[in-house]
């Protein structure tokens, strides 16, 4: 199985790759895979690592600043595409699970080729979205995640599963309030329809189709300290790989 983890600078993907594997390791053989270019240290041991080729460090001294150093590393991962491809799929061959951290500005694996190519060439990639609870402040706010998990889907082709992370540093009513605006859309649309501004009026009408459009997957809640949710994202990856299962 392979689990490709994606999500904004800080969001917690490194933390939780290296947490979830070491909880999987317990009854399974995990692989590690490690995208980011730029990232300095790891909690985990990558069984496969671009920085062994390339780093932003390297390429920010030939002159460039690190937005420039980043994509430019990218661009020359292209030129290793197939030895990745290969060296992954030969471990998800061996192993039960291939853990998959991408880089920590997410638009360079979203819009690079790169990531777009090796995603297309990956055997039922499962992808987890992760968002941090600070980003949730308004209800517009929910809205942006679940359609942000939809682009995703629609860009990279895969399976995309929303996941708020860092829940342990919630009070049981925060967490509350966010699921119900994450699994009740009814309720989500009450209160957007309530707000006077144009980006009210707009994630109303987003809402509004969301039941069409909506693939059938439940929203995850996850935290690298204290291993929650880690169950759930076990069961969900099985489903995901199970002919029977679905995400609901």
């Amino acid at each position: 199985m392979i689990i490709v983890f994606v999500g904004t600078a800080g969001s917690g993907k490194t933390s939780l790759t290296g947490a979830f594997g070491e909880y999987l390791e317990e009854n399974y053989k995990v692989a590690y895979v490690n995208l980011d270019t730029g990232v300095k240290e790891l909690p985990y041991k990558p069984d496969i690592d671009v920085r062994e080729f390339v780093t932003v460090e390297e390429i920010m001294k030939e002159g460039y600043g690190p937005n420039g150093a980043i994509v430019e590393s990218y661009d020359r991962l292209m030129n290793k595409f197939d030895y990745y491809l290969k060296e992954i799929l030969e471990l998800e061959s061996k192993k039960d699970y291939v853990l998959i951290d991408t880089p920590g500005q997410m638009e360079t694996f979203l819009f690079h080729e790169f990531g777009v190519k090796l995603m297309e060439n990956l055997p039922y990639p499962l992808v987890v979205y992760l968002s941090d609870p600070e980003i949730l402040r308004k209800p517009t706010d929910y809205c942006f995640v679940r359609f942000f998990a939809l682009l995703i889907d629609l860009r990279l082709g895969a399976t995309t599963v929303p996941a708020l992370n860092k829940v342990d540093l919630l009070k049981e009513e925060q967490l509350e309030k966010h699921r119900k605006y994450f699994e009740d859309l009814d309720y989500l649309m009450g209160r957007l329809k309530f707000d006077p501004s144009m980006q009210g009026l707009m994630a109303y009408k987003m809402c509004s189709i969301m039941m069409e459009v909506l693939p059938p997957i439940r929203v995850l809640y996850l935290s690298a300290k204290t291993r929650e949710g880690f169950e759930d994202l076990e069961t969900l990856a099985y489903e995901h790989y199970c002919t029977c299962g679905d995400l609901t």
